[in-house]
């Protein structure tokens, strides 16, 4: 799955995410690669991502409580 480094918006963002995450509940992609792209989508988009240690209100209406449950339990991961 094609992941870009930057994105413009948070929007953009959360469509990028969703599709990962939705690429792996369906099994489309293997476990590393969705760590892999989660990681890679927060260090270089972290203002976009999170504010006041928590997600951002465009990310968590876009993304839904199920998805980003998963994002989070691998930013713990750390």
């Amino acid at each position: 799955m094609e992941l870009k480094l930057f994105y413009r918006t948070q929007r953009d963002l959360a469509a990028s995410l969703n599709k990962l995450v939705d690429a792996y509940w369906e099994e489309e992609i293997k476990e590393e690669e969705l760590i892999e792209g989660i990681k890679s989508m927060y260090e270089n988009n972290q203002d976009k991502l999170l504010k006041n240690n928590g997600f951002t209100k465009v990310i968590q209406q876009q993304s839904g409580k199920r998805r980003l449950a998963v994002v989070e339990k691998i930013l713990e991961m750390k």
